[in-house]
């Protein structure tokens, strides 16, 4: 491969909005191990939030896919590979993007909206209870001596 071809296929990778219209692989080959990805990224993406069980193995699934980028991105730079290994190579990384970028959608901004939707209900609960203690309207006229 020229180097030239190489900047090209590394500006690709690296370009802002890579991931868009671009496809989850099927199946990824990640340390020797295949992983159905697609499969993977979906099964995770159709909950609303990731049950406490799975949370280990969603974060485990991330390092291996940017330790797998990293390793693919290296052999683009660095390895004498021909222009149809580096485009192949180049494909594969912006599919390990979108699927990071899906998983990481998943992470703890959900839990941290759930715990601040939780923390609103709670006190919402609180000052209804207080009102009707207190015996008080919404508009804050005591219900008592009218």
């Amino acid at each position: 491969m020229q180097e030239y071809e190489r900047k090209q296929l590394l500006e690709r990778v690296e370009r802002e909005g890579a991931t868009v219209g671009a496809d989850i692989p099927e199946t990824i080959t990640v340390q020797g191990e295949a992983i159905d990805l697609r499969t993977f990224v979906f099964e995770i993406k159709r909950r609303e939030t990731i049950p406490s069980g799975e949370r280990d193995r969603v974060e485990q699934a991330k390092r291996n896919l940017r330790r797998e980028r990293r390793e693919r991105l290296e052999a683009i730079e660095e390895g004498d590979i021909s222009r149809e290994e580096g485009e192949d190579l180049a494909g594969s990384i912006i599919g390990i993007d979108r699927a990071l970028n899906a998983l990481e959608s998943l992470g703890p901004t959900n839990l941290e909206r759930e715990q601040q939707v939780q923390k609103a209900q709670d006190r919402k609960r609180w000052m209804s209870f207080l009102k009707k203690a207190l015996g008080k309207d919404d508009d804050g006229a005591s219900r008592r001596g009218r």
